[in-house]
């Protein structure tokens, strides 16, 4: 394994992670502001799926091809988005991606304008690009805006502001996209009426997202301004393909598979909430009840990585990640062996598991990476791919049971080896040179 002399040189006095981070006061805000803009756009998704498989009359494969394409950047960015960031450093990074997302918001004009699915799916695609972009440099830029032994307290306490935008972007977003036209369906309509509610319904999407193009050009020329705020940023690069080499130290590697499976298992579990609540043995709810619960289980997560932020200072991250895993596998049993309220908030509680889970495997698995946390945040993001293909997965075994609750089986499986992972690494990292 290579010597890490970019650590090093980001901290003449020692190797590895034992740096004080990167002299930048008061550079916190603006990482948690992204945090809060990448989370909550993400979230926008919820919105836009129903809308547009009512508009183009899709099934319900089809309308998932949203969040397929979404996670599909991922994979596709993750990497390429590293050697990016690496080149021009992440204040340039961060504005870049801004910048990206704001093309794919304005993409929606001509995808409303020809009423296209595959133009939405591809401005969709632009737009998921900036966030992984700006997600690179987010994560591990937090990491080092401070002490490495807080490091987790920090990313938690900043996916916190992701889960608020998760929160609050939804209800917003139901505001400008549907509308007042929540209550008219498709199916109702024939003709010219069906043609003007399809055009009028593309405007309102379009409204939406141009909102969010102009404040995303105001945040990238903020942070353009102050590109060069950052001192001390150093970058080394990997033996491999912009960092897949560090996939052969166990840690990451271990760290990386652990971030495919709970993104997996919180996207299956997000996507099955409504269709479980619904269930006569569980709530018994229309779908609209169901949907308004959803709420609960983001909200739960945010406050959950408020929580966490504090005690992330005081326990070992490694025992709180499997202590709060086997707590989502204990809701689960719960949820799929009672009936009723029981059930179903049992279920909606996980949210409050999975609250710290993200950015606590994050910090365990890039520990003591330093000047190579670029490329570690570039593979992870690859990583977070789990959420396009577990989902798949969870959704073709309840079809091939006949049983949501059967389904939460393999949700439960991704969490008892994210417990393995946090007791494995509940001990500090070796330095990157030893490893």
């Amino acid at each position: 394994m290579a010597i890490n002399t970019g650590a090093a040189a980001a901290n003449p006095g020692g190797t590895g992670d034992t740096h004080q981070g990167i002299n930048a006061p008061g550079l916190q805000v603006f990482v948690f502001a992204l945090f809060f803009i990448f989370g909550g756009i993400t979230s926008l998704n919820d919105v836009i799926i129903p809308k547009l498989k009512e508009l183009f009359t899709l099934n319900y494969t089809q309308a998932m091809l949203v969040q397929f394409c979404f996670f599909t950047a991922y994979a596709l960015i993750g990497i390429p988005g590293a050697m990016l960031v690496k080149r021009i450093g992440y204040m340039r990074g961060a504005a870049a991606g801004l910048l990206t997302m704001m093309v794919g918001c304005l993409l929606f004009i001509p995808a409303s304008n020809t009423a296209t699915y595959g133009l939405f799916l591809f401005a969709l695609f632009i737009l998921a690009t900036g966030v992984v972009l700006v997600q690179i440099v987010a994560n591990p830029l937090i990491t080092l805006l401070g002490k490495p032994e807080t490091a987790s307290s920090r990313l938690t306490f900043a996916q916190a502001f992701n889960s608020f935008g998760t929160t609050i972007f939804p209800i917003v977003g139901a505001i400008l996209i549907l509308g007042s036209l929540t209550k008219v369906s498709a199916a109702d309509l024939s003709g010219p009426a069906l043609d003007a509610y399809r055009t009028a319904e593309s405007q309102a999407i379009v409204h939406g997202y141009l909102g969010l193009a102009v404040a995303l050009a105001i945040v990238a020329a903020v942070v353009w301004m102050f590109r060069d705020k950052l001192k001390g940023e150093a970058h080394q690069a990997g033996a491999g393909f912009a960092g897949v080499d560090l996939l052969g130290r166990p840690r990451f590697a271990f760290g990386a598979l652990c971030i495919f499976l709970y993104v997996g298992a919180e996207v299956s579990i997000g996507s099955l909430i409504v269709n479980y609540l619904k269930q006569s043995s569980v709530m018994g709810l229309s779908t609209e009840s169901a949907g308004k619960l959803i709420f609960v289980y983001w909200f739960c997560a945010m406050i959950g990585r408020f929580i966490g932020a504090a005690v992330l200072r005081f326990v070992n991250p490694g025992k709180v990640l499997a202590g709060v895993a086997v707590g989502a596998i204990v809701l689960i049993l719960v949820s799929t062996h009672t009936t009723g309220t029981t059930s179903g908030y049992s279920l909606l509680l996980i949210g409050l598991m999975n609250s710290i889970m993200f950015p606590t495997i994050f910090t365990l698995a890039c520990e003591k990476l330093g000047a190579r946390a670029a490329d570690g945040s570039g593979i992870i993001n690859v990583a977070i791919f789990g959420g396009a293909v577990l989902p798949v997965a969870t959704g073709f075994l309840a079809d091939t049971t006949g049983s949501l609750a059967l389904a939460l089986i393999l949700p439960a499986a991704c969490y008892a080896v994210i417990t393995a992972f946090g007791i494995y690494a509940r001990n500090p990292a070796q330095d990157y040179a030893d490893a």
